[in-house]
């Protein structure tokens, strides 16, 4: 199936990296965005507002949501799915505890049978809660797993695997079996400088290993979401966009070990702006930088903080 990857509109806010919660401005005759709903195949699609990509499984037997937003942009999403269907929410997933997919679990908790995500989520989002100082805004998943889990919804098998720490140290993807359609969560950033959350327990190597492992496991055919992305490539795509994924961290890491050799101090490794050969690669938000990624590239290779 070919997906038109430029209809597909990037995040674009800053509480990508500070993870807080931060409302539209309530300006006089300025309506709140209405979001983007996209069907991929098989009663699976996406939705895009603010935050990182929700996805959703909508069919006559079945509903499941992937990730949920900001607490003011996942009400967009649950009325666009309840237009959809009238059959009760079968479940949602969070690929990880970042505010902008964890956020609006407040607003599905209501609808949904349970929340599920990986065993380290609920401390990792706890933990984020408490040094945001929102933590009596949290609502937690209610079921976890820690390498593999899946079951049947309705016609649909859902799985979520993990591969290890990554993004952060509780990532998950997850796979609509049937409809061949894997959500990635944050694994990619696509053409876009990525966060590595050093602090919840992230891994650039392992990120790397992950993104040659999980293409094995899926097939040629196989549709995935992104967690966020670049607006000119999009937010959806093939193998060829988690290569380009891996390698980039692995040019970005041989950057850095190279300068780490060469007796260079972190100051001067996090000064290049551009990564040589990624001329696609670009910032969704000034604190997404070439420069920030290169930091904890080097604090990983230099076991420091």
């Amino acid at each position: 199936m070919q997906i038109d990857r430029r209809r597909f509109l990037a995040t674009s806010s800053a509480a990508i990296a500070a993870g807080t919660l931060r409302p539209w401005p309530l300006l006089a005759q300025t309506p709140a965005p209405a979001g983007t709903f996209e069907a991929l195949r098989r009663g699976v699609g996406i939705f895009t507002l603010r935050g990182g990509t929700i996805g959703w499984l909508v069919s006559p037997d079945a509903v499941v949501v992937v990730d949920s937003q900001y607490a003011d942009s996942a009400p967009v999403c649950l009325d666009g799915l309840k237009r959809r269907t009238t059959r009760a929410f079968d479940l949602l997933i969070n690929t990880h505890h970042h505010a902008d997919h964890t956020g609006g679990n407040g607003v599905f908790k209501p609808v949904v049978k349970r929340i599920l995500a990986h065993a380290r989520v609920p401390e990792l989002q706890r933990m984020a809660a408490v040094q945001a100082g929102n933590e009596a805004q949290q609502v937690y998943p209610d079921s976890t797993f820690t390498d593999v889990w899946r079951e049947a919804i309705g016609n649909e098998q859902v799985a979520a695997r993990h591969y290890g720490p990554a993004h952060t140290g509780g990532d998950a993807i997850i796979t609509f079996e049937r409809a061949n359609v894997v959500h990635m969560g944050d694994l990619v950033f696509n053409r876009a400088h990525p966060r590595v959350d050093r602090p919840a327990g992230a891994s650039i190597a392992n990120w790397i290993t992950s993104l040659e492992r999980i293409p094995k496991d899926h097939d040629k055919d196989t549709a995935y979401i992104f967690g966020h992305g670049n607006p000119r490539f999009g937010v959806t795509g093939s193998r060829a966009d988690l290569d380009a994924m891996r390698n980039y961290l692995v040019a970005m890491i041989e950057l850095v070990r190279k300068g780490v050799a060469a007796g260079q101090s972190r100051d001067e490794i996090v000064k290049l702006d551009t990564l040589p050969g990624f001329p696609d690669v670009e910032p969704l938000v000034p604190s997404l930088s070439l420069g920030a990624v290169l930091g904890v590239a080097y604090d990983e290779i230099t076991a420091r903080g």
